[in-house]
């Protein structure tokens, strides 16, 4: 399997007591929170794909659970990724990271071993946990479309 040249980030969701909740998860080789991050490989046929994949792989997540690609796209600087260069070239300076929204009925999760833990917590939890901008970008628009009824 051969890394693609993106990224995916995939924020699981529910809604309990009519009030958004975000799972996020602590990422167990720099102890810091996210989402589901993880890169495409060759093999996926598709972006959302790819997105499924990294869920059920890092969360359990069903693959057969419906996805929201958001409309947030993030650049990520090449160096974040180990033989960048080697995979895609010098030339190659930052690549994609396309997000997507997964709404779970149920709230228990099967992580890997690239995470510690997870929590289910509100919008304004969830953003002051997170490490990076893009994560927050992402789930502000999430949040907001939620609010405007735009996605359940």
């Amino acid at each position: 399997m051969a890394r693609t040249k993106y990224q995916v980030l995939v924020i699981p969701y529910c809604i309990k007591d009519n009030e958004a909740r975000f799972c996020v998860f602590r990422r167990s080789d720099m102890g810091i929170w996210q989402f589901i991050a993880g890169g495409g490989e060759s093999e996926d046929a598709s972006i959302t794909e790819s997105a499924k994949r990294e869920a059920f792989e890092e969360a359990g997540i069903p693959m057969s659970c419906g996805y929201f690609k958001l409309d947030t796209c993030s650049s990520i600087p090449a160096n974040c990724f180990k033989n960048a260069e080697v995979l895609w070239g010098k030339e190659c300076f930052v690549i994609p990271e396309y997000a997507f929204a997964v709404k779970l009925e149920n709230e228990s999760l099967s992580l890997s071993r690239e995470h510690t833990e997870y929590n289910w917590v509100t919008y304004d939890a969830a953003a002051a946990m997170l490490k990076y901008d893009s994560n927050r970008t992402a789930l502000w628009e999430l949040n907001r479309r939620i609010k405007l009824g735009m996605i359940q």
